[in-house]
């Protein structure tokens, strides 16, 4: 005797969201007989969209009829689609795609999704990851057989949504899909301008005198167009003769950046081993970390004879190179693979220890140093950072909430 040969049916019920819904949905497929091969829901506004794939060996026709029946005796409506034998929809998430902006105007998505259909990805589905302090979207995509874009060069996506991003107001971080994703166990901060704001060696200058001079220095050496240990060195030799207290003055006037506490705290919560490595100074970070609980840090030393600094720096520099170096000794220190680490960095100095780590994440970055980043994040707010791995913006708060330290700040229009 055959076997009935199976259909598969797609329901999707929309309507506003109540309780009950999905049990009213599962009793009418239930006495069906159906088989339940994939179900999906959202809630947006208090709208609910349910779809439900199932696989029957009866009628089809007659489910469609009792499902459309039992949705709307509770006042929700239900579309039903019939698909053939060999038919199969299902696509498999290669790349993830992460939109950040404040706003994401319709307009902006708009763009982004026509530049995902220019290179043949489909979105699959998409997310709301974050309202605060940034509006942040996650949108799983794959390639669509039919559009040849299997056929496209490695990096085809990233760089055209990239560019598109720039034109249109927003951020963009691309992903592959999978477990690499969720496999991420270390990460490391540069230190200026991005774990904290300003630069230290510029805040030293002020009480030299030098401000002007050594931020002129500093700036050229983060676009790269002067060496890092060449611009230290120069930078240091204005510092000479002042009194090593000035050290902890400035340690005590740091101010972290919006959304590094957040982003540590959380971090911590999910077993991250944290650091920083720095091209700034021992004697300052070294408050820093101790403040924040970090795992490791590298930094270079100052030297210090008869209570003043001498304006020379000593020992190993921690330059562009140095910084990769670290990179990869603490890594190995925690038995942890390059590919499961994080670099988040804003300078050419970090280039390196950028494309050593497996995401590299350039923070309101040179050009030098956006060209080779994974991704390119453009607001001031470091727990954007939490949205790029995946981490959403209830988690983090969920988790706030109960150990008592949700806090909300106020962001100006």
């Amino acid at each position: 005797m055959a076997t009935p040969q199976s259909t598969s049916v797609l329901v999707t019920v929309t309507g506003p969201d109540r309780p009950g819904v999905s049990s009213v949905l599962f009793a009418a497929l239930t006495r069906h007989g159906v088989e339940l091969l994939d179900v999906e829901q959202v809630v947006i506004r208090g709208r609910l969209t349910l779809g439900a794939l199932v696989s029957t060996q009866h009628d089809p026709e007659a489910l469609q009829e009792a499902v459309e029946q039992a949705m709307a005796s509770i006042g929700m409506h239900a579309e039903t689609s019939v698909y053939t034998e060999g038919e199969d929809d299902r696509r498999y998430p290669t790349h993830v795609v992460v939109v950040t902006g404040r706003p994401i105007t319709a307009r902006a998505f708009g763009a982004i999704a026509q530049a995902l259909a220019d290179v043949g990805a489909n979105i699959d589905s998409i997310r709301r990851v974050a309202d605060y302090p940034v509006t942040g979207l996650e949108l799983m995509v794959s390639p669509d057989p039919g559009r040849g874009s299997e056929h496209h060069p490695p990096g085809t996506l990233r760089k055209r949504l990239v560019d598109v991003a720039r034109t249109a107001g927003v951020d963009v971080a691309v992903e592959r899909a999978g477990l690499s994703r969720r496999s991420k166990r270390l990460i490391v901060f540069d230190v200026d301008s991005t774990l904290i704001q300003g630069e230290v060696i510029e805040m030293l200058a002020e009480y030299a005198g030098a401000e002007a001079e050594v931020a002129a220095i500093t700036e050229a050496a983060m676009r790269g167009e002067l060496d890092f240990t060449e611009s230290l060195h120069r930078r240091v030799e204005t510092l000479a003769g002042l009194p090593a207290s000035v050290l902890d003055e400035v340690a005590a006037r740091i101010e972290l950046t919006p959304g590094a506490r957040t982003t540590i705290r959380t971090l911590k919560r999910l077993g991250f081993r944290i650091g920083v490595v720095s091209g700034g100074f021992t004697a300052v970070i070294r408050r820093l970390v101790d403040e924040l609980g970090l795992d490791f840090m590298a930094a270079n030393e100052l030297e210090i004879v008869d209570g003043r600094l001498t304006g020379r720096v000593v020992g190993e520099i921690v330059d562009r190179p140095g910084k990769a170096a670290a990179l990869r000794r603490f890594a190995e220190s925690f038995d942890i693979p390059l590919e499961q680490c994080v670099a988040v960095g804003d300078g050419a100095n970090d280039i390196d220890m950028i494309s050593s780590a497996g995401l590299g994440i350039a923070f309101n970055a040179r050009p030098a140093l956006r060209e080779v980043a994974d991704t390119a994040l453009s607001h001031p707010y470091l727990d954007v950072v939490l949205f790029v791995l995946g981490i959403t913006r209830d988690e983090v708060e969920r988790a706030d909430a109960a150990d008592g330290v949700l806090r909300r700040v106020p962001i100006p229009d």
